[in-house]
């Protein structure tokens, strides 16, 4: 499994609807795609600005397959619904989750 991580820095006032129109346009189209597994949306509770998204992919080649075109076209309708200038995306990872045996008592 891979961990695309995204932190976005976005207007404090409009962090709810943020999320809320995140949830309507982007997850739901990441839901549609092959490989996509789930995703969250974490709330800073101290810098009221940050969101952190994390997506679940089954692997990168699945994430990675994903049309630019489809993408781009994607966000254009997020910014539309959200309005220009109230997010950026201020660091971006990759993680694979890695799982071992648990030793048994």
């Amino acid at each position: 499994m891979v961990i695309e991580w995204l932190k976005i820095q976005v207007d404090p006032a409009l962090r709810e609807a943020f999320v809320q129109k995140d949830n309507e346009i982007w997850t739901k189209q990441l839901s549609q795609q092959p490989g996509h597994l789930s995703k969250e949306v974490w709330i800073d509770p101290i810098h009221a600005d940050i969101v952190v998204l994390i997506s679940r992919w089954a692997t990168r080649e699945a994430w990675k397959a994903v049309p630019a075109k489809e993408l781009e076209e994607t966000e254009k309708r997020f910014v539309q619904a959200i309005g220009e200038g109230v997010h950026k995306i201020i660091e971006a990872g990759e993680y694979q989750v890695r799982k071992f045996p648990q030793a048994r008592s």
